[in-house]
């Protein structure tokens, strides 16, 4: 088992700085441990990594070798810690492992170091919604809470933080997962909040997708607990391998045995078999009837950690909700604008589209991820009185599907294409009129106009506070 001690006087490669704070974090997490040489290699020029690169400007024994990837740099080292978005099947992983050298990833290590409980949270969507108020109810309660890997939260640099009366809340995507599948390890709460199809440029195949996804409870003990949703079918056969206890929750069925549930406006829960009333949907703050699956696996997961009814009720109140999920930007001359960058795949799309009632005009459109656009095609027909297109591969199949789905009469119809969020905003601007929405919600990466979702979303509310 790894131990903090490893790494004191080593060389170890970081494979992947990148632009978010995972990589940053992991370097001065070497550091810190009295690490000889740290070798930062990205395929990005230092322009392009230049925010990262500013945060460890006070670091001496870092070796950058950046625009390329050198052998040497995987044969001859202690560890290589390789980006969470580069696949084990990598050339250069596969070089490092032929040569003995071993590969984790910045969740493998977490989860060897870490002494304290994790309740961790995945899903297609919904899970940073999830895991941050899973945190917000157990803080609420009096519970000293780490969050990691929740958003643009860092992974290595929070172990530091963790005291022995701490408990981890740990979003964990597929690509972090798949690390816990080769340590053979889960969190002691796992949450499994929905599966679609999502990362398919990755994982190829839908199985494949799963089989990473199921590492959150594969390695549970009988006394760990999964928390998993009743209304995707999906997981409800995945939970058949469960070996820990299993509890359930549902936006809008009863469940079977212990967990929570929607009905008439109300979350239910059920504890060893007895039913109350947790509280009414009117006192929850934040919008979207697609977050009532993350509360209701919120009040499961904290249930089940031993937080009260009545302090989970109170923390739900107080929660506001996060940004680029749905986010309220403001009302100019009447019209809404909602900031919900973080919609990466077409059913989070739908899910917000179907938040609304009042007439909506989407931004939406950008970079592909092998995902089916007919469903989103339908629904942006159906809901929305307008749409703006970011230029990108999945925008082009969108295109198509839409053109598929039109009525025969209208198959000529134009859509609008743009390369930037200025654009966007102004034509959805000129496009609106008093009472409308304008909701950005991309159903798509950002890749190519963007650095990433959350540039998306900051360039969509400094334009529109710029209207």
């Amino acid at each position: 088992m790894l131990q903090e001690s490893f790494f004191k006087d080593k060389r170890i490669t970081v494979f992947g700085l990148g632009l978010n704070t995972g990589g940053v974090g992991t370097v001065k997490f070497l550091v810190e441990r009295g690490v000889r040489e740290v070798i930062v290699t990205d395929i990005k020029s230092r322009e392009e990594l230049e925010p990262s690169l500013q945060k460890l400007a006070k670091y001496k024994n870092v070796t950058y070798v950046l625009g390329q990837h050198r052998p040497e740099n995987f044969t001859h080292v202690d560890m290589v810690i390789k980006n969470p978005v580069i696949p084990w099947t990598n050339e250069y992983v596969k070089l490092a492992e032929k040569h003995g050298v071993p590969v984790e990833m910045d969740s493998s290590i977490f989860f060897a170091l870490c002494r304290v409980p994790i309740i961790g949270v995945t899903g297609a969507k919904g899970k940073t919604t999830t895991a941050t108020l899973i945190a917000h109810i157990l803080e609420k309660a009096g519970k000293s809470v780490t969050r990691v890997g929740i958003g643009q939260a860092g992974v290595l640099g929070t172990l530091g933080d963790i005291t022995p009366e701490s408990v981890v809340v740990f979003e964990l995507s597929s690509w972090r997962l798949s690390a816990l599948g080769r340590l053979k390890k889960s969190p002691h709460v796992a949450v499994l909040t929905n599966i679609y199809p999502d990362h398919l440029n990755y994982y190829k195949t839908m199985a494949a997708y799963i089989a990473d996804k199921k590492n959150i409870f594969l390695f549970q003990k009988q006394k760990d607990i999964l928390v998993a949703s009743f209304d995707d079918v999906e997981i409800r056969t995945m939970a058949q391998d469960a070996k820990g206890i299993l509890l359930w929750f549902s936006k809008g069925l009863e469940v079977d045995g212990d967990g929570a549930w929607v009905k008439d406006e109300k979350i239910y829960i059920r504890r060893q078999g007895s039913v109350q009333e947790l509280l009414p949907l009117e006192h929850v703050p934040f919008k979207g009837e697609h977050n009532m699956g993350n509360i209701v696996a919120a009040v499961v997961a904290t249930l089940a950690y031993g937080i009260s009814p009545k302090q989970i009720a109170s923390g739900i109140r107080s929660f506001v909700g996060l940004p680029h999920r749905l986010e309220y930007i403001g009302e100019k001359k009447g019209v809404g604008y909602y900031n919900d960058t973080a919609a990466t795949i077409p059913e989070a799309t739908i899910a917000a589209l179907r938040s609304f009632t009042e007439p909506v005009i989407l931004i939406a459109g950008g970079s592909d991820k092998r995902l089916d656009f007919g469903t989103l095609a339908k629904e942006i027909l159906k809901r929305s009185k307008g749409l703006i297109l970011f230029k990108g591969d999945a925008t082009e199949k969108l295109l198509q599907a839409l053109k598929e789905a039109l009525p025969a009469g209208e198959k000529e119809r134009s859509f609008e294409v743009v390369e930037s969020m200025a654009k966007a905003v102004e034509l959805a601007t000129r496009g609106a009129e008093p009472g409308d929405i304008v909701l950005l919600s991309p159903g798509a990466t950002s890749f190519g106009i963007f650095k990433n979702e959350f540039d998306r979303g900051e360039q969509f509310r400094k334009s529109v506070s710029e209207l």
